[in-house]
Formats: C-alpha cells, structure tokens, sequence
C-alpha cells in the first residue's frame, strides 16, 4: 500500500513549490491516488483560498475511496475556521467527518514526559 505523510504547514508549502514548478498536477494526482494519506498537526494555521480549493478537491476525490488520517492539538469545531470559505470549509468538513473515527486524547504530551529531567 502506498502511504504519504505531511505536515499541514508542509503540505501546503509544498503545494506551492509543484505550482511554481508546473509539478502541481502530479503532486496532487499523487496526494488523491495514494492508499492512506496522513496530515499531522491539522488546522495548524489559516490557508488562503487557492489552497484551500486544492485540499478540497484532493479530499473531495479521496472521499468514500481512499483512507486518511489527520492528527490535531485543536478539535474539530476549530478546524472550519481555518479555510477562508465557510461553505467550503463545512464541505470538506462533511467529507472528512463523515464515516469517520474520532479519537481524542486526553492529558499531558508525551513531549513532556519524554523529555530529559534537569
């Protein structure tokens, strides 16, 4: 199975090096064909519309197809706010929570405990 793995904040920096490269069409092709695409630290700041219409239509062609996992400090109520469409953003909201499984972790980060005691 193919699996790709991103950084929100990264993904759309990469995003606009394929645009600025004539790559775009094959990143996305590849971001809507591979098998589990995971997204980490989701709605982790604001994107602006072009991108925002490049997610939507990767996650739009995913839906129901492929599996996609996205990690997240914020909670699923917050993530709207990050597109600048809200009718955008609540159509890509149904298509990622639809049929979707929910896990919400609770207490301190494991950062903290992992790191060296002074």
């Amino acid at each position: 199975m193919s699996v790709q793995f991103f950084n929100f904040y990264d993904l759309f920096s990469q995003l606009s090096k394929a645009d600025l490269s004539n790559r775009l069409d094959n990143m996305l092709r590849s971001l809507i064909k591979t098998d589990l695409l995971i997204i980490d630290d989701f709605a982790f700041k604001k994107i602006d519309q072009k991108y925002a219409e490049y997610f939507y239509a990767v996650i739009d062609q995913r839906y129901g197809l492929k599996s996609t996992i996205i990690t997240s400090n914020r909670s699923i109520s917050d993530w709207s706010a990050v597109f600048p469409d809200p009718i955008m953003a609540n159509a890509l909201m149904d298509r990622l929570c639809h049929n979707a499984h929910q896990i919400v972790i609770k207490g301190e980060s494991y950062r903290k405990k992992l790191r060296p005691k002074s």
